[in-house]
């Protein structure tokens, strides 16, 4: 038995490898070929693995490694957040969903009532597994459209067990009303329980298992925590999927969690790639060859239907057509939790043979060519946006949009109003420097109205509304959005329509560096190498290397690109003196330059106790330190000054040392 399951692993991992690395020379996604490679191997295919059922039990840790590590992104006042996306958008897409598949399917096929609406419950759900995996690497969940692809993906994983006891009352077997009621009250129990735990147990746990200090543990510990609460999820009638993201969301809450995302994910992408594998083995190609066209009008029509409501349902909340396109599309498919239902209703009587395998058909083609539709969908939807009722929609938006007037003049144009944006937008109104702020988001333009914020609503890949905002007049344009291709054109826009403006860009990739500067952006600052920067600053100083030192290290590393800190090694340099910090006083260090005014005079003329208010305690000059230095100490080029004084002094010392004589 073993030596089977062996084979068949080694067997999965050899022909998956090789096809990925095919298609990764085609620039193709992982995904589309875990999904080939399981076709080719499965028992439909060269029938090399004969029972898909030997890897079942590893594809469903996969998904529950995928969901956790997504829940562990995602911390629960920001899950909170999230409540109009889950319960507003998901709750209006599964049930228009399922009304208008049974409508439709009644007119069109000569099946019973309970039975279309059955359809509905199968077409209404997506792959939360493919999407959220894409969205992740894409680096788009954070986006708009990601966050309304993950509200409605999480209410729809909400759904599974409500539509699996529905499915039993459709077929009329006995005792169901009251299984479906006691699912939902345990799953308020659970939701509950969940969210206590997160909040006493877990921090407290973790805690005293970093304090042993083992690796091992702690990895042991944040798995156990994971597919405990998954069991106990699945136990009370909830999905696996959804108690590991709950599981994730717990372990969010601690300050472990980027630890746990990194000591997981090795796990997670092997297991989750065998998920996928899995499902790549149902596709039958003898019946898909067999009724070639009843597939394709039935792949076509789920992918239409879906896509068409969920583009009305995000359309008329947010008024937005790009944002509306690219959820619909992101969420088009069919996904795997349908394929739970489709066996239930198969063992139920509500699916006959040939209907069972004509959906999980074309569920699978649907779930294969989702990462091309997502990789593809900006292209799609410039297309898109050309056809005739489409065009309607972006009038409507344009003409909400229209009430934007701009009047002002070297001022700063903010696109985002994240938690960048609305720093930005504190200081500059601190500093008395006129912004505007562009917003997609329509409840935070409304709510920052009310408290006198100039902010617009619109899309800022539009250059009429940049025009609106008086880009042509603006000194400045800071772009802070998640989104990065909605980034790339709004940069080629703003430097088309004003090419002296300077243009400063937010991004979470350093990749994205050298192409937004091409595209014309002044400024990219890579969240990532600024935390990096941040770090080696405050070590720097804590070893006594002059300010002005650091300063000129950073600005060096932000004109080269960050290039320094993407090499895996540099040289080993003198960090500059250690020094010993008084108690109650701050201390600073300066380095003297070649063409420094400070050079040639005496500590007395530079009467810095006056001047900068603070006391300098010694000069560093080559190796040797002259401890309380006399006021006639002349002060030559690369001498280092130390001095004291509190936080404000030494800012104060700082600008004072670098001022022009």
């Amino acid at each position: 038995m073993i030596y089977e399951f062996l084979k068949a692993i080694l067997i999965i991992f050899g022909v998956s490898g090789l096809i990925i690395y095919i298609l990764g020379k085609l620039k193709i996604p992982p995904i589309v070929g875990f999904l080939i490679a399981g076709t080719i191997i499965g028992p439909y295919g060269m029938a090399l693995i004969s029972d898909p059922h030997k890897v079942e039990l590893i594809a469903e840790i996969g998904v529950i490694l995928l969901m956790f590590t997504i829940g562990v992104e995602f911390s629960i006042p920001r899950l909170m957040s999230l409540k109009k996306e889950v319960f507003l958008f998901g709750g209006l897409q599964v049930i228009i969903t399922i009304i208008v598949i049974a409508l439709l399917s009644k007119f069109a096929l000569s099946v019973s009532f309970n039975t279309t609406i059955f359809y509905g419950f199968i077409v209404a759900l997506s792959s939360t597994a493919i999407v959220m995996k894409l969205l992740t690497d894409r680096g788009e969940l954070n986006t708009p459209y990601g966050k309304i692809c993950l509200g409605i993906l999480l209410f729809q994983d909400l759904c599974v067990v409500p539509l699996m006891l529905f499915t039993h009352l459709l077929s009329g077997q006995e005792s169901s009303y009251y299984n479906f009621f006691t699912v939902i009250v345990k799953a308020f129990l659970i939701l509950s329980v969940v969210f206590i735990f997160s909040r006493i147990a877990v921090p407290y746990l973790l805690h005293e298992v970093v304090k042993i200090r083992s690796r091992e543990l702690f990895i042991i510990t944040i798995i156990s925590i994971c597919i405990g609460i998954a069991f106990f999820t699945s136990k009370l009638g909830l999905s696996l999927a959804l108690g590991a993201f709950l599981a994730g969301v717990v372990i969010s809450e601690s300050e472990y969690s980027a630890q746990a995302v990194a000591d997981i994910l090795p796990f997670k992408e092997t297991f989750s790639g065998i998920f996928f594998i899995s499902v790549g083995m149902l596709l039958n190609l003898d019946y898909i060859k067999n009724h070639l066209t009843e597939e394709a009008a039935i792949v076509g029509n789920i992918l239409l239907l879906k896509t068409l409501i969920i583009i009305l349902i995000v359309y008329f909340f947010t008024h937005s057509l790009k944002i509306s396109l690219r959820s619909a599309l992101a969420l088009s498919q069919i996904g795997e939790f349908s394929f739970v239902l489709a066996f239930a209703g198969k063992s139920t009587g509500l699916l006959d043979e040939n209907a069972y395998q004509s959906f999980i058909s074309a569920s699978v083609i649907t779930m294969l060519i989702t990462p091309l539709i997502i990789n593809n969908s900006p292209s799609v939807i410039e297309n898109l946006i050309k056809i005739k009722p489409f065009k309607t929609l972006e009038r409507a938006r344009k003409i909400k949009e229209s009430n934007i007037i701009v009047k002002k003049s070297n001022h700063v144009i903010i696109v985002g109003f994240g938690l960048n944006g609305r720093n930005l937008a504190r200081v500059l109104k601190e500093s008395n420097i006129p912004y505007v702020v562009l917003e997609l988001n329509p409840d935070t333009v409304r709510k920052m109205k009310r408290k006198g914020e100039p902010i617009y609503y619109g899309d800022g890949t539009s250059s009429e509304i940049l025009h609106k905002l008086g880009l042509h007049r603006a000194k400045v344009l800071v772009i802070a959005i998640s989104d990065p291709m909605a980034t790339r054109k709004i940069v080629q826009l703003a430097k088309a329509g004003n090419p002296k403006i300077h243009i400063i860009v937010r991004t979470r990739f350093v990749s994205e560096i050298e192409e937004l500067k091409k595209l014309g952006a002044n400024e990219v600052i890579p969240e990532e190498f600024e935390t990096s920067l941040e770090i080696f600053a405050r070590v720097l100083h804590h070893f006594g290397t002059p300010r002005n030192k650091i300063l000129q290290m950073i600005e060096q590393i932000r004109e080269e690109g960050y290039e320094i800190l993407r090499m895996p090694e540099t040289a080993k340099t003198r960090a500059g003196i250690e020094c010993v910090i008084f108690e109650g006083l701050e201390m600073d260090s300066f380095s003297i330059e070649k063409d420094s005014w400070l050079i040639g005079h005496s500590l007395k003329s530079l009467d810095l106790r006056h001047k900068a208010k603070v006391t300098v305690i010694a000069v560093q000059r080559g190796e040797e330190t002259i401890l309380n230095p006399s006021a006639d100490f002349i002060l030559k080029e690369g001498d280092i000054i130390i001095y004291v004084g509190n936080k404000k002094q030494l800012v104060d010392a700082l600008n004072f040392f670098q001022k022009k004589d």
